[in-house]
């Protein structure tokens, strides 16, 4: 019988809460499970878990293999860093001693770490949003008035003339253009084509 840890879902809906158990691979999610070994509430910022150190130690040193999110939550927990100091304490390269200072020091720094990262997150809670202040600052610029309407004025040079009198030639140029296009596109409805009866006769 193949022993898994991992989560179990309780709760309500959008309330997930979730209990850390032992349990048969084979069986249902929510199902039967052999014991329960903790909790992990992840509604809290950050997530709050409960685990039994020596029972989750006791399943995994007989080799109950946990799921990927169990194994992150162990991990956590410090599970996980106590199976490998006891994997020292059996070999002989550690004492009992020195297993509890190491995992103690562990707990410490990990507890000091989760403070800092607490306090730093009610910190930024706490702190007043600054209100928004535009950074360049836009001074109205007095308006430019223009020149009253006139009359179209005459050219004055020789060259003025010739440039509207070049434009006025190539617009009664395009002119005759389209007509030609307009009468390419119209269907073709002369009468002056044979018909098929008139070459019969």
């Amino acid at each position: 019988m193949p022993v898994r840890l991992r989560l179990q879902r309780k709760g309500s809906k959008r309330k997930p809460f979730y209990h850390i158990v032992a349990a048969d691979s084979r069986a249902k999610r929510d199902g039967k499970f052999i014991e329960r070994i903790g909790w992990y509430n992840p509604n809290t910022k950050p997530g709050t878990m409960e685990i039994s150190h020596e029972r989750a130690l006791t399943w995994l040193k007989n080799g109950a293999e946990p799921t990927t999110t169990v194994r992150s939550l162990l991990s956590k927990a410090g599970v996980l860093y106590l199976k490998h100091l006891h994997r020292g304490l059996a070999k002989g390269a550690l004492t009992q001693e020195q297993v509890e200072s190491q995992f103690k020091a562990w707990l410490d720094g990990k507890a000091k770490k989760t403070n800092h990262t607490v306090a730093l997150a009610s910190w930024v809670a706490d702190k007043p949003k600054p209100s928004f202040k535009p950074r360049v600052t836009v001074t109205p610029v007095a308006t430019i008035e223009s020149p009253p309407a006139t009359t179209p004025q005459q050219p004055e040079t020789a060259a003025e003339a010739e440039t509207t009198a070049d434009a006025e030639t190539v617009a009664e140029e395009v002119q005759p253009q389209t007509e030609v296009q307009a009468e390419i596109d119209a269907p073709n409805n002369n009468n002056d084509t044979p018909s098929s009866e008139d070459e019969n006769a």
